[in-house]
Order: structure tokens, then sequence, then C-alpha cells
């Protein structure tokens, strides 16, 4: 698909999990294009912040739908919320997701579970909404995932094999959207820092391999999606990385990622 098929302008975008990070510059660069944002997130007085600056920076209208996605009713909720008075989503950026480290058996069991419903119930519902939405008038959709979801993480094992069915799922999903003039594109970021780190119980240092901003991050997304990229990985050093890890020996790089765990602090 040709990058000059695209257009933001007085369109509107969801975007979830965009109280922080990645989500908050997705939003600040649609809004910067010319989209109209609808704002997602569990944290309403962040979300009303964002909404106003941005509003005010860049005439564009703002939607504040405060959400909680680990709810199982939270992410049909959100599309009825974002649809109503027959708005027209034209772009779903499902970004909201989160992390845990630690030994599977000693994390919360009720905790992890809400993980796979956040990072991967909650896109499934809402690529699903989205694609009935948009056939036949044109839309997409970018969902978030993971370098960790190109290979198992041992003290991380839920957050990668969550990661590890959005990579599989979106890039079906592309296929499956082409038919129906819906791009589909999965982002797979390296370390970024952010308050994700702080929930997960990780940390990224300032000169860690492959750190990026956020704002490279949702430039590199969005320059997947008006080429009609699949899968985009953003820096040299994590698109290397993700190969490795898919042509290494198996047994190798599981080992290697749990090393790799038991450094982060």
């Amino acid at each position: 698909m040709p990058r000059s098929d695209w257009t933001y302008r007085g369109r509107w975008a969801l975007v979830t999990g965009a109280s922080a990070g990645i989500g908050e510059a997705f939003a600040r660069l649609l809004a910067g294009r010319g989209m109209n944002v609808a704002l997602a997130a569990r944290r309403e007085d962040r979300l009303r912040r964002l909404a106003d600056e941005i509003g005010r920076a860049h005439r564009v209208h703002t939607l504040v739908l405060p959400v909680d996605l680990a709810r199982e009713s939270g992410a049909e909720a959100l599309w009825v919320a974002a649809t109503a008075g027959a708005r027209q989503i034209h772009l779903l950026v499902n970004n909201a997701g989160f992390g845990l480290k630690g030994p599977f058996a000693e994390l919360s069991l009720e905790r992890q579970a809400e993980m796979v419903r956040v990072n991967c119930l909650a896109p499934l519902e809402l690529a699903h909404h989205a694609l009935r939405h948009m056939r036949g008038q044109g839309g997409g959709i970018v969902n978030v995932a993971s370098v960790a979801g190109f290979q198992p993480i041992p003290l991380m094992a839920t957050y990668a094999a969550s990661k590890a069915f959005l990579l599989a799922f979106s890039e079906a999903l592309t296929e499956e959207g082409r038919e129906h003039g819906v791009r589909v594109v999965v982002v797979n970021p390296g370390p970024v820092k952010t308050e994700f780190q702080e929930v997960a119980g990780t940390e990224v240092r300032d000169r860690a391999p492959g750190l990026l901003s956020a704002e490279q991050i949702v430039e590199a997304a969005l320059a997947g999606l008006e080429a009609g990229k699949r899968t985009v990985t953003p820096g040299l050093f994590n698109r290397v990385s993700t190969t490795a890890a898919r042509i290494a020996p198996h047994s190798l790089v599981i080992r290697a990622a749990k090393l790799a765990m038991k450094k982060l602090r």
C-alpha cells in the first residue's frame, strides 16, 4: 500500500493506555498530524490534562474515556463509548499493557490473569470491533507488542507469552485486513524508559542496548502503518536481537533470557 493512501487529518483515533509512556506519545503525535483522539486509560485526571493540552495545541477534538481493561466488560464498554453518536474510529491503537517480573509460581495468579486480559483479550476484542467497523471504509490498527514476544523469557513468562500472542495475532490480521482495506501493523519496542518498568519490577539503564524514546517508537509505528507494513521493530540492535532469537538454538535462547532477567534489579 503506498503512503499516499493514508490520511490522518480530521479522522478519529482510539488510543488505549494513553495516560503515559508510548500511549501518551501516540496521542500527541497523532494530534500533531491533525487526528481527533479518544483517550482511554484508568487515570481520568491524567487523560483530562492530556486532552486539554493537545486539544488547545493542535485544534483537534478529544474524548476522555476512563476504563479498566482488566475487567471482563472493559473492552466492550470502551468500544461502545468510543463509537457513540455514530463516531467513526479510523485508527485503533492497542497500546495498553503491563508486565510482571518474578518466578511464575510466586507471582499473584490473579494479577497474571489480569495481565492476559489487558495484553491479549482486550486487544482481541477491540480489534474484532474495529475490523467489523472499518470493513469497506478503510482504517488501521496498531498493536503494541514487544521484542519480548520473540522468545520465551523465564522470570517474565506470562508477559513474554502475552506479547508472543499479540505478535502472531497481529501478523495474521494483517492478511485478513487487507481484504477489507484495513491496515494492521504490530510494533515491537525494545527498552523504553516509561512507567512500565515501575509496574513490572524491572529497570532500563540510560545506555541500555536498543534504548529508544517513546516518540521514536511511535514515529516508526506510524511510518510502518503508512507503508502498509506487517511488523515494525524499531532500532537496529532490536531487529538484530530478535532475528538472532529466532535462528539460534532454542534452549540457548531461553537460558540466555533467564540470565538477563536475573541481572535486572
